[in-house]
């Protein structure tokens, strides 16, 4: 593979960054990686095709084995790659933290939740340094690739690198560079994502841009930490404000009667000064859900009230509920309660075509209507069964889609697109169908846009 060339403003190494700077060029550097999820598993993957030695730390048991065995458990993540890696000896997944003496770069791709009240949740970043804090060795790189609020980097993990003993840009090198990860992009992969890279210190940036750059083909250096950790959060802030917007529109045209989506398309017509955003049944996945709350919470912390980003927020968090009320004005008006309906859920991924849960508006729906005293089922050919999240207990498994299975139900929500499923079937055969994702545009009687 061959990645651009970043341009650098080169600065008197110390020994340590050197040493480090030749054993990645060589391909010698052991590449350590936290976390062997969405995120950290692509970019182990990446560093073992391009011949570094990978250990991937996870605390989860079954991912450890089932890597060891060369088995994928993400469903875009080929099992060739995988059995590939794990084949070659270049990927080697464990449990045991004390590994990460071996390595000579340490990448945290671990989980940055939302708690109870909204708060972040950094959780994950601390008990992971802890783990890893006895085994940390002079001349090392750490990388901290979570979505987290500016100054985290600095604040959590370089007192305890100092606390070792270790000067950072002189010993020990650290820095903060997001993931971009996009789980289903067929356009995108982590190799060709642009890479953002803020080091403590020149050297470490530097030395991140050198071992990004081996398997990332666009590495851009920023001038600090705090920089790269606002870029993501106004990356994902961004596009929850638009969608915000979008959903808001949406309601605005439903009452006016007017096609939103036809809105969207008549608008997106203007070559500049507009971009396309679409309306949903809420935010899913890790980032856009809970990044801009991340940014709030800052803020906050030195005095700003962020009105427009939490007015965003409020307006995507109240989506589900939404769809639920239209659910119900739809069976009211086919004169069947709430109370009583049969309803099938088709999709409950935060997004089309992929296995992932996270976020997914999806839950908290079929929670509102199972509430209500819905008889609830769904169909999700990439979701076998829901399991237990942070959030919800939701004990049901995915059905098969026919057309006597989709007679029998009195409504049908359509809440994610995924590719799989036979549209034409689903509208012959269903008798009333709540479109979240303006999937049947030729309205039928029995279709209702939400």
């Amino acid at each position: 593979m061959t990645m651009e060339k970043t341009n650098l403003p080169k600065t008197k190494l110390a020994p340590s960054a050197q040493r480090l700077l030749d054993r990645i060029e060589s391909r010698e550097a052991v590449v350590g990686i936290v976390g062997m999820g969405y995120v950290g598993l692509p970019l182990a993957l990446c560093f073992a095709e391009q011949g570094f030695t990978v250990v991937g730390f996870d605390t989860d048991a079954n991912k450890v084995e089932m890597l060891g065995r060369g088995e994928s458990y993400i469903q875009h993540i080929g099992a060739d790659r995988v059995a590939a890696a794990a084949a070659s000896k270049r990927l080697l997944a464990t449990g045991d933290f004390a590994q990460a003496s071996k390595a000579d770069a340490i990448i945290l791709c671990v989980p940055t939740p939302l708690g109870k009240h909204m708060e972040p949740d950094v959780s994950y970043i601390v008990k992971t340094m802890e783990s890893l804090e006895p085994h940390l060795v002079e001349g090392q790189i750490l990388s901290l690739e979570s979505t987290t609020y500016p100054g985290t980097t600095e604040d959590l993990l370089k007192p305890i690198i100092e606390g070792r003993g270790f000067t950072i840009g002189k010993n020990y090198f650290l820095t903060f560079s997001p993931e971009r990860e996009d789980p289903g992009n067929k356009d995108y992969s982590t190799s060709t994502i642009p890479k953002l890279v803020g080091g403590m210190t020149p050297a470490g940036t530097e030395v991140a841009v050198a071992l990004y750059r081996t398997v990332i083909r666009n590495v851009v250096p920023v001038g600090s930490p705090q920089v790269a950790e606002m870029a993501k959060l106004f990356e994902n802030t961004f596009r929850s404000v638009n969608i915000g917007l979008v959903n808001e529109l949406k309601i605005v045209c439903d009452k006016l009667g007017i096609d939103v989506w036809e809105v969207i398309d008549a608008a997106a017509t203007k070559p500049f000064g507009f971009m396309p955003f679409y309306p949903g049944p809420g935010l899913g996945g890790h980032c856009i859900p809970i990044d801009p709350f991340y940014l709030t919470w800052k803020a906050k912390e030195v005095g700003i009230h962020t009105h427009f980003i939490e007015l965003a927020g409020e307006i995507n968090s109240r989506m589900p509920e939404y769809v639920c009320e239209k659910v119900g004005e739809a069976l009211n008006e086919a004169g069947v309660a709430v109370s009583r309906a049969r309803i099938l859920i088709l999709g409950v991924a935060y997004k089309r075509d992929i296995d992932d849960l996270r976020e997914s508006p999806a839950l908290e729906i079929m929670e509102i209507l199972g509430k209500r005293g819905a008889t609830l089922e769904y169909c999700d050919p990439h979701i076998p069964r829901i399991p237990k999240t942070r959030r919800h207990n939701l004990p049901y498994r995915s059905i098969k889609l026919t057309a006597e299975k989709l007679h029998s139900y009195d409504c049908v929500v359509l809440v994610t697109d995924h590719t799989d499923f036979d549209y034409e079937m689903i509208r012959r055969y269903s008798a009333m169908i709540v479109d979240t994702r303006g999937k049947f545009r030729e309205r039928d009687c029995n279709v209702i846009a939400a």
